[in-house]
């Protein structure tokens, strides 16, 4: 039997995070993730994270009340409002707790951290890493739980990779633990806890089509379900509206949010019909988006009636490589299409 005093379930960001946090109050804590935590489907977030710093020209007054009523508004008014309220006050400070961890945001020309527009949001407050915010911000929470190892002040988060939670062990109506299988060797083996935290990410790969990683099929909500803990807003999956198409390939919503626009056979704006707002009608909540393009397509407006185009080449070879390398490589790669000279087909 295996003992820790807390348990947690996922090494993505929430997991990783939960672990440190824990580690800081001197808990001994274990991570169990399937995977190496850096491969994780956290990587994956490309366009930003968000925040209410303030450092975009268009930003200066943007705080965490107009943070918290865009997500609640976004939400459609279902959101938790309580959550929202936690999360939103505590968002600048975790970012530049990331920050001062070593996360390499990109900058400003003043050196501040940059941020630009995103779905939803009433000001540029989205902070990012290029393109590949979700790798930067896990590899740096990764190196947070290595540097334990060489700590004398603080206990050693372990972490148990390649390793599946399979059942909880319930007494008395109360979780002391989990069934956990090792990948490798095919072995079943107990851990004993004071406390489960499940931090396991999506079940994306119960749909068809998705963006979502190979890992991402629910488990984590499966296994408490089983134990019978009841699940909340088990309806809320989010769509994301632009993919590369053909492959599942998430084409990050950064692409919108600096300046990409979405076009319809005849070359026009067709966002334009549904939208009130001309400036910002690109970066509206991400279901808004969705229900628009699939709108224009069966309305007639799709190539072979099957996709739009996502526009980036009025912003320039300089701004795309600087701001989406990644997105660059990747239509490349996978379409043959370089965004810098033709629009790509998502």
């Amino acid at each position: 039997m295996i003992y820790h005093n807390v348990i947690v379930v996922g090494g993505g960001l929430a997991g990783l995070r939960a672990a440190i946090e824990l580690n800081r109050h001197n808990i001994k804590v274990a991570i169990i993730s399937k995977v190496h935590p850096i491969r994780s489907h956290s990587v994956a977030a490309q366009g930003g994270i968000n925040a209410p710093l303030g450092n975009h020209p268009r930003g200066a007054y943007d705080n965490w009340e107009k943070h918290a009523f865009d997500t609640v508004k976004g939400s459609d008014y279902l959101a938790d409002q309580d959550a929202v309220i936690r999360m939103t006050k505590e968002a600048a400070e975790r970012i530049y707790e990331m920050e001062h961890w070593g996360c390499p945001f990109s900058r400003t020309a003043e050196g501040k951290i940059a941020q630009r527009p995103f779905g939803g949001a009433g000001f540029p407050r989205t902070c990012y890493a290029a393109d590949k915010t979700g790798h930067a911000l896990l590899h740096t929470l990764y190196q947070q739980t290595v540097k334990f190892k060489q700590s004398a002040e603080r206990n050693e988060i372990v972490i148990y990779e390649e390793w599946l939670v399979t059942n909880l062990v319930i007494e008395d109506g109360v979780c002391v633990g989990v069934i956990v299988l090792d990948i490798v060797s095919g072995r079943l083996e107990a851990f004993q806890a004071g406390a489960v935290i499940f931090a396991t990410g999506g079940a994306g790969r119960i749909y068809g089509s998705s963006t979502n990683a190979l890992i991402n099929t629910g488990m984590g909500m499966a296994v408490p379900y089983w134990a019978g803990v009841p699940l909340k807003d088990m309806e809320f999956i989010q769509f994301h509206p632009t993919t590369l198409l053909g492959k599942n390939i998430l084409i990050t919503e950064g692409c919108r949010g600096e300046g990409g626009f979405l076009l319809n056979n005849k070359g026009e704006r067709f966002l334009a019909k549904y939208s009130d707002s001309q400036r910002d009608m690109e970066v509206a909540p991400r279901d808004i988006i969705a229900r628009n393009i699939t709108r224009e397509i069966m309305a007639g407006g799709g190539f072979d009636n099957s996709y739009v185009h996502l526009d980036l080449r009025h912003l320039g070879e300089e701004k795309i490589i600087q701001r989406l390398p990644g997105i660059r490589d990747i239509c490349m790669e996978f379409v043959g299409v370089d965004p810098v000279t033709t629009p790509i087909p998502i």
